[in-house]
């Protein structure tokens, strides 16, 4: 089966403001000489449909020729409001698509198959939404939301002052899959300098400059 999606809008999430990093763009620290959100890029894009980014223009993000798409609302609400703006983007630029597939822009070598895996479970448990999680811990970041519920996000967000991506999905059917572990986490993301040592010497020991 294809493993692209065109009927799912892409969303990669680089608003986040780095605070263990004095506030440095994570998605701009460079691995082996390219930045994260390069490879994060390459990961997203065979997967989905349109494929647009999150977060300040400020931080770089119009050198990777992708649409650019502010926080839909203020203060800072973290990556449910990326999410937001990505389903409210979809409303109005993507009618064709009812769903977006989110991706954090710190996690550079998360699955190729990531938006197929989490359709076909969604499909399968006949779930609201899906979510990627490795070693049985959730990556609510690496998730799939329907469009549709752009409304109760957004009510959720500015009446309610939810924040947490598992605080407001709790009162929906989420379905989950478990990704494997080895060679490497697919989901290990930087969130510190040492990270990156990390993370080079765990490709340097899977002997992959990108892992599958």
């Amino acid at each position: 089966m294809d493993a692209q999606l065109p009927e799912i809008v892409g969303l990669l999430l680089a608003g986040g403001q780095a605070r263990r990093m004095g506030g440095q763009a994570k998605h701009l620290l460079a691995l082996r000489g390219r930045p994260l959100l390069a490879y994060a890029m390459e990961r997203a894009r065979p997967q989905v449909g349109p494929l647009l980014l999150n977060g300040p223009d400020s931080d770089g993000l119009s050198d990777f020729g992708l649409p650019i798409v502010a926080d839909a609302v203020p203060g800072q609400a973290g990556p449910l409001a990326g999410i937001l703006t990505g389903m409210e983007w979809a409303l109005q630029h993507a009618p064709q698509c009812q769903w977006v597939a989110s991706f954090a822009t710190d996690t550079p070598f998360f699955p190729m198959d990531l938006v197929q895996r989490l359709q076909a479970e969604r499909m399968v448990e006949n779930a609201d939404f899906a979510r990627a999680a490795s070693a049985s811990r959730p990556q609510p970041v690496f998730g799939l939301w329907p469009v549709a519920r752009a409304a109760e996000l957004r009510h959720a967000i500015t009446e309610e002052n939810i924040r947490k991506i598992t605080t407001w999905t709790a009162r929906y059917r989420m379905a989950e899959v478990d990704f494997p572990t080895t060679p490497m986490d697919p989901f290990f993301n930087v969130n510190q300098m040492e990270d990156l040592t990390r993370l080079e010497a765990l490709l340097e020991k899977t002997g992959e400059e990108t892992p599958a």
